[in-house]
């Protein structure tokens, strides 16, 4: 007992020490907006999420620094210290971003699907219950994002993209088709998902099996889900592509089309009891 006791001790010894010398830097995951500090960095998120949540959680049952750990399923949600409601989804396996091709496999994880229901922990930060058509998941391509290690941003949707897409969505159908107007600057495509969850569903297969621009180079391509109530009442999901074009200065970076700032909640929802 007492071995176990000193074991327990020297690892949160370590995991403050830790994250005393690395801050916040470790804890944010941003695209194309994120600090040079986290540029610098581009292994910080994974040693967070398997040096300290995962080590952690397997040995005191706790997930600090992390909201949540799901070690049955694979994945951690992290918090982003420097915003006021984003959550990141990361996987708990070595994973690059996007373009990884262990992400086409047939059985690999819905990693969308888990984000999705981890929306809880942004809604705990949020304070309140948040519309389903008020969150946005997204992920940056391999020349926007900061860090490598796959994560998936949630948070608010910007107000603006959501108000386009509902007033397009009877241009937005069951198949992929480039928009008539833009979000924020950029021309993406769309497809309409029907449903209140993902389910089987994976954008990165989706994205990949209709696209073969996609397959010649994943990387390129950022992916958003945003949460919709259709007109007819109806749960679903707008799913969009975008492709990096550094010659047009297009990033790739999926992730403005997300309000860190969260201006759809201003004034709106019943706080959370």
């Amino acid at each position: 007992m007492a071995s176990s006791v000193s074991a327990i001790a020297n690892r949160l010894s370590a995991v403050a020490g830790k994250l005393a010398s690395l801050g916040a830097v470790l804890l944010l995951a941003g695209g194309a907006t994120a600090p040079r500090e986290a540029a610098d960095h581009p292994n910080a998120l994974w040693h967070v999420v398997h040096g300290l949540c995962l080590t952690d959680k397997r040995l005191i049952g706790a997930a600090a620094p992390c909201a949540f750990v799901d070690l049955a399923r694979g994945f951690a949600v992290v918090r982003d210290p420097g915003g006021k409601t984003q959550v990141l989804l990361v996987p708990t396996r070595r994973l690059s971003g996007i373009e990884d091709p262990r992400l086409q496999a047939p059985d690999a994880p819905n990693y969308w699907q888990y984000a999705w229901d981890s929306r809880r922990f942004f809604e705990k930060r949020a304070g309140r219950q948040v519309p389903r058509d008020d969150i946005a998941m997204a992920i940056n391509s391999r020349i926007s994002r900061s860090q490598q290690q796959l994560h998936i941003h949630i948070d608010c949707v910007a107000p603006d993209v959501r108000q386009a897409l509902a007033a397009h969505q009877d241009e937005i159908g069951a198949h992929w088709t480039r928009l008539r107007f833009d979000l924020m600057g950029r021309r993406y495509r769309a497809i309409k998902l029907e449903g209140p969850e993902l389910g089987d569903r994976d954008p990165f297969k989706l994205l990949y099996q209709a696209s073969a621009r996609a397959r010649a180079d994943m990387g390129g391509e950022t992916l958003v889900a945003v949460g919709a109530a259709f007109a007819d009442g109806a749960p679903g999901f707008y799913l969009l592509s975008d492709r990096a074009d550094p010659a047009t200065g297009d990033g790739g970076a999926g992730e403005d089309l997300l309000d860190h700032g969260c201006a759809v909640l201003r004034n709106t929802n019943p706080p959370i009891p």
